[in-house]
């Protein structure tokens, strides 16, 4: 009795230690939730649309396979060449999958319009693209600076540096000044390229889009209040030679920790010109 008891809790203990590395697995097979709140809605508009072709497979496979199984001619089955034509199963075969479709196009269409509304965002940031550098302009602050490749990365991918990639901290992933935000505010970024295509994506931030030269093209995030960090990205579009060696960093600050960091990269006031000194009084004639 002792031994059959136990086998349950062993079978569910060996059930919990194949699913630990296969749900790891899984999540880095998955779409990245990511740290906005736009992030979370593509998220989970992505889970509703997976789940439903999932249930959509099992069942057309199930059929499929009950059927092969079932009416087999190794069974005796016998095609039934009597049935030519069913209205009835054409208007069902036919309505259920608008059904699908409409009920997978709602969210869809709304979120969609969700991802392209950047109407009242609190702080607006135009990203320049160029060969191979991006330049950051806080529009409304008078901040303005370029990120580059960080010069540990650029020392270590020279040839014959004797410098292990493995080495570096982020390689080929940091940059000497990152794009700096507040977390919980709706921030808009317009992107243009000085050069050739290219585009600004950051996984994390659930946001990419083309940098095209002549163009103005805007996408917005914002990162949710308890999700101050450090997130990294790249250009997705082949734009020349050093494509692959400009990244993309963006540090979400709590607000007392970004006005600090804007009051640093503000240019100090200049100082008022010293007021002229005083006629020095005449001496009184003798």
């Amino acid at each position: 009795m002792l031994r059959k008891s136990a086998f349950p809790g062993a079978a569910a203990a060996a059930l919990a230690v194949l699913a630990a590395p296969a749900h790891a697995a899984w999540s880095g097979l998955n779409m990245t939730r990511g740290v906005t709140t736009l992030s979370g809605e593509t998220y989970s508009l992505h889970m509703l649309i997976l789940w439903v072709c999932v249930a959509i497979g099992v069942v057309v496979f199930g059929v499929m396979i009950f059927s092969l199984v079932n009416f087999r001619k190794s069974k005796g089955a016998v095609a039934d060449t009597s049935l030519l034509h069913s209205t009835k199963a054409e208007i069902v075969w036919t309505a259920i999958p608008v059904l699908i479709l409409v009920v997978m196009a709602v969210p869809a269409a709304r979120t969609l319009i969700r991802i392209e509304d950047a109407s009242n965002t609190q702080l607006t940031i135009k990203v320049t693209g160029y060969q191979w550098k991006w330049q950051y302009d806080y529009i409304d602050e008078g901040v303005s600076f370029f990120s580059t490749l960080s010069a540990d990365s650029n020392a270590a991918r020279q040839l014959d540096s004797g410098i292990a990639p493995g080495s570096v901290p982020d390689y080929l992933l940091s940059v000497d000044n990152p794009l700096v935000v507040p977390v919980g505010k709706k921030v808009r970024i317009l992107l243009t390229s000085q050069d050739v295509i290219h585009a600004w994506w950051v996984p994390a931030l659930s946001v990419k889009k083309d940098v095209i030269p002549g163009m103005m093209n805007e996408l917005w995030f914002q990162v949710q209040p308890d999700k101050a960090g450090v997130y990294r990205g790249q250009c997705a579009e082949l734009c020349g030679r050093d494509h692959g060696f400009m990244p993309i960093v963006v540090e979400a600050k709590s607000e007392a920790d970004y006005a600090a960091w804007l009051a640093s990269k503000k240019p100090a006031p200049a100082a008022a010109p010293a007021a002229p000194a005083a006629p020095v009084a005449a001496k009184a004639a003798n």
